[in-house]
């Protein structure tokens, strides 16, 4: 299960970000997805047809702050990740999810 919460916009679609674990094995911290559709089970059912089957969201602990919002909403697919940030504060820019899905393990 992935921790992450949602935000309901005026307009009645909702932004859901989740926090998943990376799917590199080496990689230290998870991702962060981002999700604009319009109710919940939409903006889950689009993580589940891109292949990430067993995405649950219970709770609102971790709802998308103010710049998240605005990232997805000014995103032509409204769905985008980035790593989690860091102890030192590294923040990375946002990806669009095709960067996440097409990388493959390095061996």
């Amino acid at each position: 299960m992935a921790a992450g919460g949602f935000c309901k916009l005026p307009n009645g679609t909702v932004v859901v970000a989740l926090n998943l674990p990376s799917p590199a094995a080496e990689a230290p911290s998870g991702v962060r997805v981002l999700v604009h559709a319009q109710n919940r089970s939409r903006a889950l059912t689009r993580l589940r047809n891109l292949g990430l089957r067993a995405i649950y969201l219970r709770g609102n602990a971790a709802p998308p702050t103010p710049d998240e919002i605005t990232a997805v909403l000014h995103h032509p697919d409204g769905l985008i990740w980035r790593t989690a940030p860091t102890a030192d504060l590294t923040v990375e820019l946002w990806h669009p999810i095709r960067a996440l899905l097409r990388r493959t393990p390095q061996t």
